[in-house]
């Protein structure tokens, strides 16, 4: 049977739809995401934690979900917002569909809306707040009142920690090739919310894996006898991450190479002394272009950001690669006098072109560098 759902955002709009996922109400900051595939990696990557995510893509769902596609066992998101959900999977590897799948995550969504004037809300007002209640939920005034107080409450949060809890090694769930192959480098991984296929990518390139939780001191990391360092994406503001930032900047006096994605990229930044400015709706689709600044190579690119380097804060010991095609922010940067570079964008690009993937060869190769040198 059709329930129906609503969509109430903070400035009052309300957007009446059918309700999708579980019944109950749910509170975030709304971002669209513009890419046209990839909606189950989209919704399980950890850096939409705390926001509610509304595809422009008019209709997702049709080929339904498998395992294989999942960045992370759990959805982080708060809600999802579309136009539409096939109930149909046309797939092989489909094991349920999309409708299925979000109620067994436990996630309340929305369908049936004009997500076309949400999205053109949000560029011209810049991101906010909504609420999505189901239909023995609806209620506008308690709805405005409870985005309120929810925004006081992320406000007044002092830091986001979904990345592990305790040092692990990691090993894909499933064989992939060069398994039981002895790993060349060990990459030790600063896990804020890290995807899966980052990790799968580094270990298909000979890598052997360490995860380590955001707030590991230095001491720790270099007892590891680390090949390289990963800071990976994650979600919420990165200015708040003040351990990691000061554990980076530590780093940096190691001859260790830094390889920072996305929420990476700006911990980087941050420890060297750039600065980190909200975006007024942020890159969220995978089909940003992005350009190298000396070789003007174009890379289509997947983005999942609501913040981004102050263009006017560049220190001098930052080289800036890499900057937006669509509104020149910056993309990229390498670290002068020391092997450790980063990129806002996700490399690993699942959805995405693999146009990126470039960038986990040239980490690659500053820890053979940097090994050599070593010997």
């Amino acid at each position: 049977m059709t329930k129906l759902a609503h969509l109430v955002l903070e400035d009052g709009t309300i957007f009446y739809g059918i309700s999708e996922g579980i019944d109950g109400e749910t509170i975030g900051e709304i971002v669209f995401n513009t890419a046209m595939t990839g909606y189950q990696e989209i919704i399980t990557d950890p850096s939409y934690y705390g926001q509610i995510i509304s595809f422009t893509n008019p209709h997702i769902g049709n080929i339904g979900t498998n395992k294989q596609d999942e960045e992370s066992k759990k959805i982080f998101a708060k809600g999802i917002i579309t136009k539409s959900i096939s109930s149909i999977s046309s797939n092989f590897r489909s094991i349920q569909n999309l409708s299925e799948y979000i109620k067994k995550k436990k996630i309340i969504a929305i369908s049936n809306i004009d997500t076309r004037k949400l999205t053109h809300i949000l560029r011209k007002n810049g991101s906010q707040y909504g609420c999505i209640q189901s239909e023995l939920y609806m209620n506008k005034k308690k709805a405005i009142t409870k985005i309120l107080n929810y925004k006081k409450t992320r406000k007044n949060k002092k830091n986001i920690s979904i990345g592990i809890k305790n040092i692990q090694k990691w090993i894909p769930e499933k064989p992939i090739h060069h398994i039981y192959q002895r790993k060349k480098f060990h990459v030790v991984v600063y896990d804020f919310g890290i995807k899966t296929s980052i990790l799968n990518i580094l270990y298909e390139k000979n890598c052997k894996i360490t995860l380590i939780p955001p707030t590991t001191p230095i001491e720790t990391v270099v007892s590891l006898k680390p090949s390289g360092i990963l800071l990976s994406n994650g979600p919420g503001d990165p200015r708040l991450y003040t351990k990691a930032i000061k554990n980076t900047k530590k780093l940096l006096n190691l001859p260790i190479p830094i390889f920072g994605i996305c929420l990476g990229h700006q911990i980087l930044a941050l420890s060297l002394g750039a600065k980190i400015i909200k975006m007024k709706f942020g890159h969220h689709g995978s089909n940003h272009p992005i350009q190298n600044i000396y070789t003007k190579k174009v890379f289509i690119t997947t983005q999942n950001h609501n913040f981004t380097i102050d263009k006017s804060s560049i220190p001098n010991n930052i080289t800036v690669t890499y900057v937006s095609l669509f509104d020149n922010t910056i993309q990229g940067i390498t670290v002068k006098n020391h092997p450790s570079f980063s990129v806002q964008g996700h490399p690993e690009s699942t959805p995405g072109t693999h146009d990126t993937h470039i960038l986990f060869d040239k980490f690659i190769k500053k820890m053979h560098k940097q090994e050599f040198k070593n010997a």
